[in-house]
């Protein structure tokens, strides 16, 4: 008989334990480490802890942001092309000194000039488009007046008639020689089939798919998505703003079910060259390919002062955020925010109620119906200490209105993609420009003002008058306002 003795079952599940455990310890550690939200951390945390294995496995897969991780690795590349940039810039003599500025406009010019990394610039053209009727014919012109190079990055691309027009405008302008290179989000993409990266590359078109989901290796972000939408040409003209690409923004067809109304911004001037170098940013960070910046001469277009700010994970920094908060806090007047979704964070809330009660008046304008209702019913829930503090909520009326703008007094304007919502301001790679002059200003002004007086206005009494069922619903989509 043989002496050996089989390892006893109490050895073999200590050799399963102990992994185990220190994977849960691993994983653990890291959240606690690196969440900057303690609710995400603590969340990881009891994920990990209270469901082994498949815990750790979750936080492996959509807990670790290797967004950060891939742009650290290109800080320094990115260093190095915001100095020549600005070397670039300087030498246009376009620069403004905050000192130029007037004194109401300081305070949050010192903010975002310490946040976002570029400096004000003078010269420049601002022009607001009222949804696809106005700005697609602009964008259309553009592309195909290029002769040089096209950036061209969006969230949503669909392949309807709209997009249509602009796959074949980019196919004409690659037969002319033109240099063209276009970004769509990798999940923004599958709303619409067939996906429009692949009819772009037919085409012979230049396309990344930022962030894609992939089976192998197993990767799904939901968040972390390019919600920016740009157009450069040539450098010497440029788009910016919060609408995708898709017959549903042809918002004076009544006949259009789908309507949205949306608002852009045409660029001229140097600031158009910020816009080119975040797209190349981002190109690069995409395609792990560096294009250097072409140089052109920055040709004076007007007298608007503005500045790019990029927002995203892989900043390390909440920059538009801070911001906004410096902006509401310098405010003396008036502020004026519309925005789609309206779930701001915690300091935000606190910014906007702190100002109310200084005497300035804080309107929100959302839209009536949300496409996104589990958004509206969570932002229905906190309306009432808003309320309460004097700000005043107006809901615009159908179809869904998706513009994002934002008012200080009558003297700084902030337009682009972000919306007012963890999302946008924490999880997304999004983009907004700045604009600092009374005249651009007012005309943004004027245009949510006359929105506001087609809207209903929400008052305290309509939010506390919701029957029990409506609360627990509202408050239970809010309990996941972080992640919506």
């Amino acid at each position: 008989m043989s002496d050996y003795h089989f390892p006893s079952w109490d050895l073999l599940q200590w050799v399963l334990i102990i992994p185990n455990i220190l994977l849960v310890i691993t994983t653990a550690g890291h959240a606690l480490l690196y969440k900057r939200d303690p609710r995400a951390s603590l969340g990881w945390i009891a994920t990990c802890i209270f469901f082994p294995i498949i815990g750790p496995f979750l936080y492996f897969l959509f807990g670790i942001n290797r967004v950060q991780t891939r742009a650290r690795q290109m800080d320094k590349r990115s260093l190095n092309m915001i100095k020549i940039l600005n070397e670039e810039t300087e030498k246009t003599e376009m620069e403004i000194s905050i000192d130029n500025l007037p004194v109401e406009s300081r305070e949050i010019a010192l903010i975002s000039e310490n946040m976002a990394g570029y400096p004000l610039l003078g010269g420049n053209q601002v022009e607001l488009m009222h949804n696809g009727e106005k700005a697609y014919p602009a964008m259309l012109e553009a592309i195909e007046t290029a002769s040089q190079y096209i950036f061209f990055s969006t969230y949503i691309f669909e392949t309807d008639s709209q997009g249509h027009l602009f796959i074949d405008a980019l196919a004409r302008a690659v037969k002319r020689g033109v240099d063209v290179r276009i970004i769509i989000d990798g999940i923004g993409e599958l709303y619409s089939f067939p996906w429009a990266g692949t009819l772009l590359k037919r085409k012979g078109i230049r396309v990344s798919r930022f962030i894609p989901p992939k089976l192998i290796p197993p990767t799904l972000h939901i968040n972390l998505r390019n919600h920016r939408k740009i157009l450069v040409a040539d450098g010497r003209i440029g788009f910016i703003g919060g609408m995708n690409i898709g017959y549903r923004h042809l918002a004076e067809n009544y006949q259009n079910k789908s309507r949205v109304i949306d608002t852009h911004f045409r660029l001229n001037g140097p600031i158009v060259t910020q816009l080119e170098h975040v797209f190349l940013d981002d190109w690069r960070f995409s395609r792990k390919e560096l294009r250097p910046g072409n140089i052109h001469p920055i040709k004076k277009a007007g007298n608007t002062i503005c500045r790019i700010i990029p927002e995203g994970p892989n900043t390390g920094d909440n920059k538009l955020e801070a911001v906004l908060m410096g902006a509401v806090s310098a405010a003396r007047m008036e502020i004026l925010i519309m925005t789609p979704y309206f779930l701001p964070s915690r300091e935000l809330i606190g910014a906007l109620q702190t100002a109310s009660l200084r005497g300035v008046d804080v309107n929100v304008i959302l839209p009536k119906k949300n496409n996104l209702p589990f958004v509206q019913w969570a932002t229905y829930n906190m309306l009432w200490e808003l309320l309460k503090n004097g700000i005043k909520f107006y809901y615009q009326p159908q179809p869904f209105v998706h513009s994002k703008l934002f008012v200080v007094d009558d003297h700084y304007a902030q337009a682009g993609s972000a919306n007012m919502d963890t999302r946008s301001l924490r999880l997304n790679f999004e983009l907004v420009i700045e604009i600092y002059g009374k005249h651009e200003v007012t005309v943004i002004a004027d245009h949510i003002h006359l929105q506001i007086k087609k809207s209903h206005r929400i008052t305290l009494q309509e939010v506390d008058s919701r029957n029990l069922f409506i609360r627990v619903r509202d408050a239970m989509a809010w309990l996941f306002s972080p992640y919506l």
